[in-house]
């Protein structure tokens, strides 16, 4: 693979996150030739999903903390004396304090694999090889096929139907079940030693009586392609960064979408579902007539209160919390607006904070549903891959489990020239995009990072009973105590593409002040009780049953500053992996900055030229016509595609 890269590039990319491939995408869109890389077996980084085998896989990895790639030790031959080399980590180290429990019945066999998956590879099962044990973490026919040139998606992750699409959006209870990955089988053993502790109700009788919603942990093996599981949880404003991108870009042709369908809450042990829109006030049955006027007249204030600076200036010093409590606003209307529609707890934000926040929350309604969020379907990782296809479009290349040894700095410029990847190869460039987790020790050694707490859980139903089984829910607890952070709940449905029928797949998150299983670990408990024999027995239990729970800290890297990093060459840029935001905002503002500098005067991401304009043999008059006429039409799809996302009043019409 690697003889047959070309020898220079004028943007390397290392890493596929988000921002990352977001910048690749622009630069080739810009007629940059760009090399994109990763040393990881999958596109996304700390962005991406996995089915349940690749998701064990991954956690194999981790927990033995076993290098990505066979590293070459001799690349300081390939330096000059005129040049210096700054090392890249052999080690992804953004992962810490990996735990792993599954509370359902264990009835295993050995002969127990997923449906649909390759052909049994005893060699993935039971080798810790970092190489083999990623290789199940990814669809090896697809990806490995289009590696070298293109980003090609599986034809699974993208339907044909799609192409000609801009930005699908559904109703939840319309789509239904479909494969995704074909992954190895993977060792299902615990991932940690108190898993094998606590479950022991493992009976070989109970497989042949079937209950009512009882789920096996082998039913999980087997149907783990119908899981795909976010390492970072969000969601997309409607009216966000991330979503116009997509649409001036069309990268949302490769990509489809769900509305998020409730808004919970979480308030005096009990989860309700709050009130947004104006239909949802006015139909709701939890509020008084007079409580409904007061949080309308109070939400359109908030639409406007740039308008009004009279009402909210003598305000401004203090917390959102306590500016509420100056509103005409019942303690149930304060708890929803502060928790649930401003999104931030009673110390995190102060008033022009809060009501910024309200008013977004507010704006994003209505464009694509009753809530202002949307969740891409097969999981956030579709996302990265998404911008990774535009920039194979528009020729760049990729090369996966190609690890980069080292960047090759000239001393008396100070400029980064080259990379030296793991076959001893010198890539010439002129600029180079490093994610965080690859610098080693040395170059991050004043690098202050926080922690993000994770969660995933595996459930057998909804934390609120509705009509429907297929809805999609965001819950925000509040912190339970001082020094802790609000927890962010988001519960997916199989509708989704990401568990399998009959289960629902939840992700908590937070910013971190111990580990993960401590900060999270009490929030579950109050949502979920544990998936017991004695459990299946209550069917009145209220709690959803925790069939399968993962805890574990990821580092957010967004905050820090590029000076805190020891003697990086000014054309090295540096990309952040995930924040502990709900959107995605910063990852494409990063690439936004990342880009002009790189490309300074240039288009970020414009929209791709109209086929039929493209002159191959004519005059520049003739160019510049066909020009000038695309920028406002597009072609023959892109006008009704967009104004369906812009304006989707419009197109319904």
């Amino acid at each position: 693979m690697a003889d047959n890269l070309p020898s220079e590039f004028d943007v390397i990319v290392i890493g596929t996150g988000l921002p990352e491939s977001i910048t690749a995408a622009a630069c080739s869109r810009s007629g940059q030739r760009v090399l994109h890389v990763d040393s990881r077996s999958y596109y996304g980084g700390n962005w991406a999903s996995f089915s349940f085998s690749g998701l064990l896989s991954w956690l194999k990895e981790y927990q033995e903390n076993s290098d990505i790639v066979n590293e070459n030790p001799a690349w300081q031959e390939h330096i000059l004396e005129n040049e210096e080399g700054i090392a890249l980590s052999r080690k992804d180290k953004t992962i810490q304090h990996v735990e792993v429990f599954c509370y359902a019945s264990q009835d295993l066999h050995e002969d127990v694999e997923e449906t649909g998956a390759l052909q049994k590879n005893h060699a993935s099962v039971t080798s810790v090889n970092p190489t083999e044990g990623e290789h199940s973490a990814y669809l090896p026919s697809e990806d490995e096929s289009s590696c070298t040139v293109s980003c090609q998606m599986p034809t699974e992750q993208t339907p044909n139907s799609d192409l000609e699409s801009s930005l699908e959006i559904y109703d939840v209870e319309a789509t239904g079940e479909e494969g995704k990955r074909c992954d190895d089988k993977t060792c299902v053993k615990s991932a940690s030693e108190e898993e094998t502790s606590e479950n022991v109700l493992t009976t070989e009788d109970t497989t042949l009586q079937p209950k009512k919603n009882r789920i096996t942990y082998s039913q999980i093996i087997k149907e783990g392609r119908r899981f795909n599981i976010d390492l970072v949880s969000k969601l997309l404003y409607s009216r966000g960064l991330l979503i116009d991108l997509l649409i001036k870009s069309n990268v949302s042709r490769y990509a489809e979408f769900k509305n998020i369908t409730r808004i919970l809450a979480f308030r005096e042990g009990r989860v309700e579902q709050v009130p947004c829109s104006r239909a949802d006030v006015f139909n709701s049955k939890q509020l008084t007539m007079v409580e409904k006027r007061m949080l309308m007249k109070f939400l359109t204030f908030c639409m406007e209160y740039e308008e009004h600076p009279d009402e909210y200036k003598a305000y401004e010093e203090i917390t959102f919390s306590e500016y509420l409590k100056t509103q005409k606003l019942t303690p149930n209307l304060q708890y929803f607006v502060l928790h649930s529609i401003a999104m931030t707890s009673e110390t995190a934000s102060n008033t022009i904070d809060g009501l910024k926040a309200t008013k977004n929350f507010l704006h994003c309604l209505g464009r694509y549903g009753n809530t202002p969020f949307l969740f891409p379907l097969y999981g956030q990782g579709e996302l990265p891959q998404c911008f990774c296809r535009m920039c194979a479009v528009f020729g760049g290349i990729y090369c996966l489990r190609h690890s980069v040894q080292c960047l090759v700095v000239d001393k008396e410029s100070r400029k980064c020239k080259a990379v030296i990847d793991q076959f001893g190869q010198r890539i010439i460039s002129k600029h180079f995009l490093v994610e965080d987790s690859y610098f080693s020790e040395n170059t991050c050694s004043h690098v202050q990072y926080r922690q993000i707490s994770r969660s995933v859980l595996i459930t057998d139903r909804s934390v609120l009973k509705a009509d429907s089984d297929q809805q999609i829910s965001i819950l925000t607890v509040p912190a339970m105590e001082t020094g802790t952070f609000a927890v962010r709940v988001i519960e997916l449905c199989s509708s989704t593409m990401t568990c399998m029928k009959g289960t629902y797949l939840v992700h908590l998150t937070c910013t971190s002040s111990k580990t993960a299983r401590e900060d999270l670990e009490p929030v579950v408990q109050k949502l979920f009780t544990p998936y017991t024999e004695t459990e299946i027995e209550n069917e009145e239990d209220e709690k959803p049953r925790l069939l399968w729970a993962l805890y574990f800290n990821m580092r957010d890297s967004s905050h820090v500053s590029r000076n805190s990093y020891n003697d990086l060459p000014s054309n090295i840029y540096v990309c952040s992996g995930p924040d502990c935001g709900l959107g995605n905002d910063n990852a494409v503002k990063q690439a936004e900055t990342l880009f002009q500098q790189i490309c300074p005067n240039e288009d970020f991401c414009p929209p791709p030229p109209n086929p039929e304009d493209i002159v191959i043999d004519g005059d520049s008059l003739q160019s510049e016509a066909s020009e000038s006429s695309f920028i406002p039409e597009a072609n023959s799809e892109t006008p009704q595609e967009s104004r369906s996302l812009g304006n989707p009043e419009q197109s319904s019409q």
